[in-house]
């Protein structure tokens, strides 16, 4: 929903604030006040086209920002997880266009792309009356209303996902049959690795147990005969070896510590750096001793480690992956042991997963068809109270081209108008006036509103060409969809304005130098006033008061 919008220096604007709220909002004004300037300036922000002609005279840059309130736009969550933003449920959209014809776009502070800003646009509102945002000219938003009037939502479901089963199948059986005809030499191939792996017979590890014993033989004498030097100063017969000078030193203390008793702690001290230095020595014997002076051992690891680096590069992999390459390859031939039999259980599961589609999406048409007509009686209906006596929607269901189908069906819809009797019915995005545009609109959405996914509508020029009875009934429709969304409608028609849950005045002014464009929000006097002037002209009486007075009475009983 629209909450706020926020105009600078666009057009004859030099500075408007508007802040909306649900239900039904009119704006009224004489002829040439800005109107429909506050919808294209909405229209720039959703993701129009800017041209710096937009641009107020005398200043370097228009901009544009509006407030949406996302807690009933369910797919604009989906549009920020596209764009990597957070999403919650307060949306500030803010365009800037340049005198040099640079246009920059943000949501919610972040830049984003004129394509990302427009597919978001066409989420947050529908503006009728420019083609632009009519989410009912498009084809798919066609197909939906038909669905969403048709309660088709579930068999949607189960039709989208027999078609996936479908394409998923399609793609296996095809990938096999492509691959049917190397499949001998594949598998004789399969057959050569694995024998030549099995041959090698790599273990998991392998590698890097061989690779330290190596390191071990290798260095054998170096390692020898620095463990043997290292117990010679360790422990040597001789007075110089670390042994005999720490034995040496504790002898001495402990006649000290006949003559200072506080030396205990020192003597125990060094007694047990005797003891650990008698283990230290003897775990350096054992090693010393288990040292193997092997070059036939040695020479045998080298080759196996030749042996799995070469297996690595000839098969592309890591060396160490070697067990899992074997897994694999002994895999994969099971699995082509008998292709032909693989092809034969493909295929049936193809012709089984087309079948069931197929079932869904004729029950989907068939109950389309029904709804198609449904609807058109009850649009065609609304539209001889719109003031287009005659007139009538036609839904047509027309085959997809292929055979592939889709996952909403084997049809496309387009909805047909004629507006006047006698008229071949065009389709609906032919229609060059926007009037009538927004009234077949307007019709459409009064009869399939719980399908509308746009909370936000914006109507200009819908009243072109009625009054009287028509125009109420045009206000009285407005007020209906707005029970269940925003509606937003520019009106020349006091029947209209009257029936508005709120009413915003656009006027214009000049001071003899510059021009300006101003809204403000009436309250019940003021609405009164502006309805007055829309039923008398020039001329307000206390009559056309009075009229008013009873419009808005009769509007809000």
């Amino acid at each position: 929903m629209l909450t706020y919008l926020q105009i600078r220096d666009f057009g004859l604007i030099d500075r408007v604030e508007l802040e909306l709220g649900p239900g039904l909002t009119v704006l009224t004004g004489e002829t040439g006040a800005g109107k429909s300037m506050l919808v294209d300036a909405l229209g720039l922000v959703l993701g129009d086209r800017a041209e710096p002609r937009q641009i107020r005279h005398g200043c370097e840059r228009a901009e544009v920002s509006a407030g949406f309130d996302l807690a009933a736009v369910a797919a604009a969550r989906d549009w920020y997880a596209e764009q990597g933003l957070d999403a919650d449920d307060d949306c500030l959209v803010r365009r800037v266009i340049a005198r040099e014809g640079r246009s920059r776009a943000f949501v919610n502070g972040t830049p984003v792309t004129l394509q990302a800003l427009k597919a978001l646009g066409d989420l947050l509102a529908d503006i009728h009356g420019q083609h632009e945002h009519q989410s009912l000219l498009r084809p798919e938003a066609q197909r939906r209303l038909l669905d969403a009037w048709g309660r088709h939502e579930a068999l949607l479901q189960q039709v989208a996902a027999a078609h996936a089963a479908w394409q998923a199948a399609a793609s296996e059986h095809a990938e096999c049959s492509a691959g049917l005809a190397a499949s001998s030499e594949r598998r004789e191939l399969l057959r050569y690795q694995l024998h030549e792996l099995e041959a090698l017979a790599p273990r998991p590890g392998e590698l890097a147990e061989l690779e330290e014993e190596h390191r071990r033989l290798a260095h054998a004498d170096e390692l020898l005969a620095g463990l043997q030097a290292l117990v010679l100063r360790l422990y040597a017969a001789d007075e110089d070896s670390l042994h005999d000078l720490l034995a040496r030193a504790g002898r001495e203390l402990a006649e000290l510590q006949a003559l200072d008793p506080a030396l205990a702690p020192a003597a125990r001290t060094l007694d047990e750096s005797l003891i650990l230095l008698r283990e230290g020595v003897d775990t350096l014997r054992e090693r010393a001793d288990g040292i193997d002076l092997d070059p036939a051992r040695l020479a045998q690891v080298e080759q196996r480690i030749a042996a799995l680096l070469e297996a690595g590069r000839k098969y592309r992999v890591a060396p160490e992956t070697l067990p899992e390459l074997l897994a694999q390859v002994a895999q994969q031939l099971g699995d082509d042991d008998d292709p032909d039999a693989r092809s034969a259980r493909l295929a049936a599961a193809l012709e089984q997963a087309r079948a069931r589609y197929a079932e869904l999406a004729g029950e989907l048409g068939r109950r389309r068809a029904q709804a198609a007509s449904g609807l058109a009686e009850a649009v065609s209906a609304g539209m001889q109270q719109l003031g287009m006596p005659g007139g009538r929607l036609v839904v047509e269901l027309l085959p997809l081209a292929g055979t592939a189908g889709s996952a909403a069906g084997d049809e496309r819809v387009q909805y047909l108008v004629a507006s006047n009797p006698g008229q071949p019915a065009l389709p609906l995005a032919q229609f060059a006036s926007g009037g009538e545009l927004s009234r077949i609109s307007l019709a459409i959405q009064s009869v399939t509103a719980a399908g509308l996914e746009v909370v936000t509508q914006v109507y200009d020029e819908v009243d072109v060409g009625v009054g009287g009875r028509v125009a109420e009934i045009v206000g009285r429709r407005l007020r209906e969809l707005a029970a269940s969304r925003q509606v937003l409608c520019i009106t020349h028609l006091p029947q209209v304005a009257a029936l508005a849950h709120h009413h915003q005045q656009v006027t214009k002014s000049s001071s003899g130098q510059a021009t300006r464009t101003e809204v403000a929000a009436l309250d019940r006097s003021a609405r009164v006033q502006e309805l007055a002037r829309m039923l008398g002209g020039l001329q307000i009486t206390a009559q056309t008061r009075a009229h008013a007075e009873e419009m808005l009475e009769l509007a809000a009983g």
